[in-house]
């Protein structure tokens, strides 16, 4: 089955590269309708609940999310349309768009895959980490996020926000609405996430898909996800946000030099709160 419709990104090539290249602050777009009708609906149906076994608890003063990117959990449906959206196929039209020739997938899912917000849970403004923990040669370059939310309200927030680069002002702000696609570039100061807890009902989640794409560099800057405060914060909050930052930045060096993955980090984050793993 198509995942997308090829003919039809192709055809609007030209416009979309102009779009892309065009936008505020940093190349993004926005795509309404990304995966064909039938896909979107696979991988909404087969999406996981939120579990103990092998789901990442990024759990700490700046994010309050969980992950899934272990390929045997992943339901067929959402596995094959990741692998789709990781295939030549789809990388050439990436290139094409961004105007990125050497894009490369990541098969690790490092930090990417399956993502789901609770209520309460939130993303504080931030710029990625900039390198690929596990490759080190490998400079990340362009997100893609694709949300899987129907009858999603405005009241319960949850908008993916793009800053601007001296973090002055939001200045643009996403629904993650169902099958809607956002792809931008992973700038150093490309800032984005979605700081308020969500208000939505105790049974709903904010579902997603993260895709991350990398170029191979010689020296590759290295940089862990430097997160932000808002204008508004409080110095009691700036400081958290500051310091709960270092210590992630030294998280990532440990993770890096000794090629530990985020289980480690997502248990030790439950033991500290006291919710250890059955």
């Amino acid at each position: 089955m198509q995942v997308i419709n090829f003919s039809d990104y192709e055809n609007r090539l030209s416009a979309l590269q102009a779009e892309y290249a065009a936008a505020q602050e940093f190349p993004h777009i926005v795509i309404d309708n990304f995966l064909t009708p039938e896909v979107a609906e696979q991988v909404l149906q087969a999406f996981p609940k939120v579990g103990e076994s092998g789901w990442i608890h990024y759990f700490h003063v700046n994010e309050k999310k969980f992950g899934l990117n272990k390929r045997e959990l992943i339901p067929p449906p959402v596995l094959e349309a990741i692998d789709a959206l990781n295939a030549e196929p789809f990388l050439s039209f990436l290139r094409k768009l961004t105007g990125i020739s050497n894009l490369i997938a990541d098969p690790l899912l490092e930090g990417g895959g399956i993502h789901q917000i609770r209520r309460g849970g939130f993303l504080n403004v931030h710029a990625d980490f900039s390198a690929h923990p596990h490759h080190a040669r490998w400079r990340r370059k362009v997100n893609i996020l694709i949300y899987f939310n129907k009858d999603w309200q405005e009241s319960y927030g949850g908008d993916l926000e793009f800053w601007s680069r001296d973090m002055t002002r939001c200045f643009e702000k996403v629904a993650p609405v169902f099958n809607s696609c956002v792809i931008f570039n992973t700038d150093l100061d490309s800032y984005h996430g979605h700081p308020h807890p969500l208000t939505c009902p105790e049974n709903m989640t904010r579902k997603s898909l993260a895709l991350y794409y990398f170029t191979e560099e010689d020296k590759p800057i290295k940089r862990a996800t430097n997160y932000q405060h808002l204008p508004e914060d409080k110095p009691l909050k700036r400081l958290l946000i500051w310091t709960d930052k270092k210590v992630l930045s030294l998280y990532s060096k440990v993770k890096s030099t000794f090629g530990l993955d985020d289980d480690f980090a997502s248990n030790m984050l439950r033991r500290l709160s006291g919710k250890r793993k059955k």
